[in-house]
C-alpha cells in the first residue's frame, strides 16, 4: 500500500501530504514512484514472452517527470499532438518509442514527428495519409504507419465514450482499410 494514515495524518511512501500541502499550498499535486513502478512492471510482466511495447498515453498526465520515469522503466508513448512530442522528448523520452495518434494532426505536427523519427504515426483517414505521405516526401524518409480500422461495432457503452461506431470521428471505416492500404 503506498497511502497510509500515521497518527491521522495521510501519509504517501511515508511522506506526511499535510506537511506537503502546508509548504507548498494547494491544490498539489503528489505522484507515488513505487506506484508508478509497479503498475508499469505489472503490465510488462503481463505481456512477457510475447513481442510488446507498453506505452504511456501522455495525455493522462504530461508532468515531465512522470515520462521520464516512465521512459526509464522502457516504455514507450502514445501522443497526439506535437506538443506531447515535445515534451517527451523534453524529458529524454525515446522518438522510436513514440506513437503518434489522435485526429486532426497539423501538416507541422506531422513534420515534427518525422524529423524526430518517431516509431509510428496512426492513420485517421485518406487526407491524413496523403499529408503524411507528403511530408515524408519532402523529409525524403520512409515512415511507418498504421491504420486505425472502425470496425463499426456497438461495444454498449457510455456514447461519449464509444468510439468503434460507424459515426464516430475515429479510424478508417472498415470497408475503405484495404483500399487505403494499397
Amino acid at each position: 500500500m503506498h497511502y497510509e494514515y500515521v497518527g491521522g495524518s495521510l501519509h504517501l511512501e511515508k511522506v506526511d501530504l499535510a506537511g506537503v500541502a502546508a509548504a507548498l499550498g494547494t491544490p498539489c499535486f503528489v505522484y507515488s514512484r513505487d506506484a508508478i513502478e509497479s503498475r508499469f512492471e505489472e503490465y510488462v510482466t503481463g505481456f512477457r514472452g510475447r513481442r510488446h511495447k507498453v506505452c504511456y498515453s501522455v495525455k493522462a498526465n504530461g508532468n515531465l517527470s512522470i515520462i521520464s520515469l516512465l521512459s526509464k522503466l522502457g516504455s514507450g508513448f502514445d501522443i497526439v499532438s506535437g506538443g506531447e512530442l515535445e515534451r517527451v522528448l523534453a524529458a529524454d523520452g525515446t522518438a522510436r518509442d513514440v506513437v503518434f495518434s489522435g485526429v486532426g494532426k497539423s501538416r507541422s505536427e506531422i513534420d515534427a514527428a518525422i524529423g524526430a523519427e518517431i516509431g509510428c504515426i496512426n492513420v485517421e483517414s485518406r487526407a491524413e495519409l496523403e499529408r503524411i505521405a507528403a511530408a515524408a516526401e519532402a523529409h525524403n524518409k520512409v515512415v511507418a504507419i498504421a491504420i486505425r480500422v472502425n470496425p463499426d461495432v456497438d461495444p454498449d457503452t457510455h456514447p461519449y465514450v464509444a468510439t468503434g461506431l460507424k459515426e464516430s470521428k475515429f479510424g478508417v471505416p472498415v470497408g475503405q482499410v484495404y483500399d487505403l492500404y494499397r
